[in-house]
Parts: C-alpha cells; sequence; structure tokens
C-alpha cells in the first residue's frame, strides 16, 4: 500500500460486485453443506451415544483431536488423497462442526427432566414419540446454541479453504498476500462478520420460533 493509496478504493468494490457476489454465494455453500453434514453426522453419534454411554468418551475424544488439528496442516494432510476440491474443504469443515454440536446435542438431550420422560411413557409414548414429541422439544435451545457456534466458527474456517483453491471471501484475503492492496483484506474480513453476525441472528429468531414456551415464561 503505497502513502497516497487509500484504505479502501470504493471503485475497485463498484467494479467486482459479480464477483463479490460470486464468493458470497460460494462462502454460503460452503458453510451451509458443513454445517448440515456436521449436524447429521453429530445428531446420529449423540443418540448413539445416549443409547450406549460407555461411548460417549471415545466419540468425545475422536472429535475433540480432530478439532484441535490446526486447520491448515488438516488440509496439507488431506489433499494428496482427495485433491484440491470442495471435498477436501467440507471434510475439514466438517470435522470442526463436530465436537461442539456432539457436546451441545447430547448436553441438550441430558438436560430433559426424568420426570417428564416418566410422564410421556406413562402416557403411552413409543421410544419415537418420546423423542420428537418431548426430548427433542426440549433439548432445542441447547441445539441451537451449538448450531451458532459450529456456525459461526465455520464461517470464518471457510476463508482458509481458499488456500486450496476455494474460500469464498476467503479469496480476496489471499488476493492481499500476492500483492499490496488493502480494499480486498477489508471487504473480505468485513463481509465475513457480516455474515457470520446474520447467520447467529437468524438462528436466535430461529430459537424464538421453535421454543414459544420460553418466550411465555420471559
Amino acid at each position: 500500500m503505497t502513502p497516497n493509496q487509500p484504505l479502501v478504493e470504493w471503485d475497485w468494490i463498484g467494479s467486482h460486485l459479480d464477483e463479490i457476489s460470486q464468493r458470497l454465494v460460494e462462502h454460503l455453500v460452503l458453510t451451509l453443506i458443513a454445517v448440515s453434514i456436521g449436524f447429521v453426522i453429530a445428531m446420529g453419534l449423540s443418540l448413539l451415544v445416549r443409547r450406549s454411554s460407555h461411548l460417549n468418551d471415545p466419540v468425545t475424544w475422536t472429535a475433540g483431536v480432530l478439532y484441535a488439528i490446526p486447520s491448515l496442516a488438516l488440509f496439507a494432510f488431506l489433499v494428496p488423497f482427495t485433491g484440491l476440491g470442495i471435498l477436501t474443504a467440507e471434510i475439514g469443515l466438517v470435522s470442526y462442526t463436530l465436537l461442539i454440536l456432539i457436546r451441545n446435542i447430547t448436553a441438550g438431550l441430558a438436560s430433559v427432566p426424568a420426570d417428564v420422560r416418566e410422564t410421556a411413557i406413562a402416557m403411552g409414548y413409543t421410544p419415537r414419540q418420546l423423542f420428537l414429541r418431548v426430548e427433542l422439544p426440549l433439548a432445542i435451545p441447547f441445539i441451537i446454541s451449538g448450531l451458532r457456534a459450529a456456525t459461526v466458527s465455520t464461517v470464518g474456517l471457510v476463508t482458509v479453504t481458499a488456500l486450496i483453491g476455494l474460500g469464498g471471501f476467503g479469496y480476496f484475503i489471499l488476493e492481499v498476500m500476492q500483492r499490496v492492496f488493502s480494499t480486498p483484506l477489508i471487504v473480505g474480513g468485513v463481509l465475513s462478520f457480516m455474515l457470520a453476525l446474520i447467520a447467529d441472528t437468524a438462528l436466535v429468531a430461529l430459537q424464538r420460533l421453535a421454543t414459544p414456551w420460553t418466550r411465555a415464561g420471559g
């Protein structure tokens, strides 16, 4: 950046609106795929842990190990096997959602009072009905909390996948590393933050819609 160069060049933004829109769609798609797949896997593992409590430690430990691996190291490890593309990106991104989601889902299901379960069983609820009509609704605040954390985290991590040819807004951040120009960095950083904020706000609204009894109680 030269001394006379402005921090943000609005002309550059105006002339790159199509590319910014393209990177927005890419960022959204990568995030939605990762969180959706991560949620399905985490829900399945959480139900498995709920049925067989001795699996809790190994499942949590495995998810914790995946979460602790630095993203660049994980992508570098995967590239020789899965190549440069969306598969590599999603394997990494999904891996980082699991620990957050599993902990919140299992905590939510465990938070359902025993007397509520017993009452539902006494009323003739089948295990499926018990889960769908009693346990899952009461666990929603915990589950949404996990989804919020996983989504915001994933929005940030998607920028790193620019190093393997994807990355959404991370493409603009990577561009700054190749030439001295601050505008793409600011655009990528600000839009990533705004996307995370919007996603978090949407999930909060979803939680309020899904748990009307909490509003009544408040």
